[in-house]
């Protein structure tokens, strides 16, 4: 039986990466999507991709009827104040919103700056990583989403931080102009982002808390800077080792954590222009691009990754815990690899 999906908010990027990633998914079907302010409109007439290959309308989402899965794609805050509402309307859900990523309601209140909504709820969901969870996620009714500057720093880290080798990471991430979302701003206008470079959150980023949640208390810190790219997150860490290692040594950790997993690849070549991770090769898929160099002192390593900021940071992610949680091919929809150039 084909799954009926609804899809909560579905004018925005993330709604509409859900969208096409669900248009060619064998098992399941989205059956109805919401826009308040595009009510009675085509999916066409806001995500121009879908003219000719879906004839669904965006609907009121006071309209919303019963389904087997609702992805929620509200602003923060919007989801935690509705949720009842929601686990009345279908068994299973996947928030990509940051209201129930942290398991912890003082960590909510301290980086989010209020009280959590639904406090209750939070225990409720999987963090929905699957390369940290899939096993949670497999019997998971409510899946959180996942930052996506919090995704593309934990993929690069976590084999250190397992491994117990990480004593600091200082990182930087270059982020495209998508993670701003579809709605302009001062910083959006074009001959204001054109060209820029452009550090717009040097310290304190909320994602912080997820890569602790997911590392543990480990020294990490990261800048967030908007460079002209529209979609991507790159991330150059600076990690400091707390014992001499050789290149093999690092190689076995990431290959030891990583060689299984579908949508992580280790990229750290010692020729070639695309030696190690860029975010334009994964525009468009689900893949988290890894690699690595080590200095020669043996210490000091510098760990890259990308990933498209709505795909493996958001909307691909999301489908891939909709697939674990309904025992379906984990890479089912998911099998798109990208154009170049």
């Amino acid at each position: 039986m084909t799954l009926s999906v609804g899809i909560v908010g579905g004018s925005g990027y993330t709604g509409g990466e859900l969208l096409r990633w669900l248009q060619g998914h064998a098992d399941a079907t989205v059956t109805q999507i919401t826009s308040r302010e595009n009510m009675g409109a085509y999916v066409h007439s806001v995500h121009p991709q879908f003219r000719g290959v879906s004839q669904l309308k965006f609907i009121h989402p006071d309209s919303l009827q019963a389904c087997d899965l609702l992805f929620l794609c509200l602003p923060h805050g919007t989801t935690a104040d509705q949720i009842e509402r929601f686990a009345s309307l279908a068994p299973r859900l996947i928030d990509l919103s940051a209201d129930f990523r942290l398991s912890n309601p003082d960590d909510y209140q301290r980086w989010y700056e209020t009280p959590h909504p639904a406090p209750n709820w939070l225990n409720q969901f999987v963090y929905g990583l699957p390369e940290i969870n899939r096993e949670a996620l497999r019997s998971a009714n409510y899946a959180s989403g996942v930052g996506c500057n919090a995704t593309a720093l934990n993929l690069a880290l976590l084999p250190l931080a397992r491994a117990g080798v990480l004593a600091s990471a200082r990182a930087e991430i270059k982020v495209g102009s998508s993670e701003g979302g579809n709605s302009a701003n001062a910083g959006s206008h074009h001959p204001v982002r054109s060209g820029a470079v452009r550090a717009y959150k040097p310290t304190g980023h909320r994602h912080i808390a997820e890569v602790k949640q997911v590392l543990g208390d480990v020294d990490v810190r990261f800048a967030v800077t908007a460079i002209e790219m529209v979609r991507g997150a790159h991330v150059t860490a600076h990690v400091m080792l707390n014992r001499r290692l050789a290149e093999k040594d690092i190689w076995r950790m990431y290959r030891g954590m990583y060689a299984n997993e579908p949508f992580v690849r280790l990229v750290s070549s010692k020729t070639g222009l695309h030696r190690l991770p860029e975010p334009r090769v994964v525009a468009g898929t689900n893949f988290c691009d890894v690699g690595f160099e080590l200095d020669s002192d043996g210490e000091n390593l510098v760990v890259i990754s990308a990933i498209d900021n709505l795909g493996k940071g958001a909307a691909g992610s999301a489908v891939q815990c909709m697939n674990l949680m309904h025992g379906f091919d984990e890479c089912a929809g998911l099998s798109f690899f990208g154009i170049y150039p």
